[in-house]
């Protein structure tokens, strides 16, 4: 079953492509590189930041192959990513996605998108939130297909117990991301760069 998802947008709309004329662009917003792809409706995919465009580039265009290049199609999510990286408090979950998930996994994303800047939950604590307790490694698989991380952030949904789990971007990036949020570690040289092992 396909279900879209729609999260309204706020301010700073650009007219794109409309249902499912899909567009993408690729940017450094001071993470890394990032590609990004959308329809009319909003955001479908979001990579993770990479050391350089052509891996974000290649990683949109082989899922996403017939997307056309289009950087004013975005709206915000550069500046707001940009903002993000720079450790500003932004919600990136204002804005609008276009995702082709299933009811729960819809359930499961939204309930993510709650989680405050800064905060985090775990897999079983999510799983009770969106009705199906005892569903903790249900909801991992979730998070670990989330098309659009860092917008949907489940890079604050740990282990039970504190541990991190697991993250599509490696556990570094994902202690990283935490670090972050709190304040403790910024990017390096305008790309992510892990804390040095102590």
């Amino acid at each position: 079953m396909k279900d879209s998802k729609s999260r309204p947008a706020t301010g700073g709309q650009v007219p794109a492509a409309r249902g499912d004329d899909l567009r993408w662009t690729a940017f450094d917003a001071g993470g890394g590189w990032q590609a990004a792809v959308r329809s009319g409706r909003g955001l479908r995919y979001l990579t993770l930041p990479r050391e350089g465009r052509r891996e974000a580039v290649d990683e949109v265009r082989r899922l996403y192959p017939a997307a056309t290049e289009d950087p004013g199609a975005f709206g915000d999510l550069v500046a707001d990513l940009r903002r993000y990286f720079a450790g500003e408090r932004v919600d990136l979950s204002r804005q609008a996605t276009d995702l082709e998930v299933t009811v729960f996994q819809r359930r499961v994303l939204e309930a993510c998108a709650d989680i405050p800047y800064g905060s985090t939950n775990t897999y079983a604590e999510l799983a009770a939130t969106v009705g199906r307790p005892g569903a903790a490694r249900a909801v991992g698989q979730v998070m670990a297909a989330n098309p659009v991380p860092l917008v949907l952030p489940c890079h604050r949904v740990l282990a039970t117990g504190g541990g991190l789990g697991g993250f599509g971007g490696g556990l570094p990036m994902k202690r990283w991301l935490l670090d972050m949020e709190a304040g403790k570690a910024r990017p390096e040289g305008g790309n992510f760069s892990p804390p040095p092992a102590s």
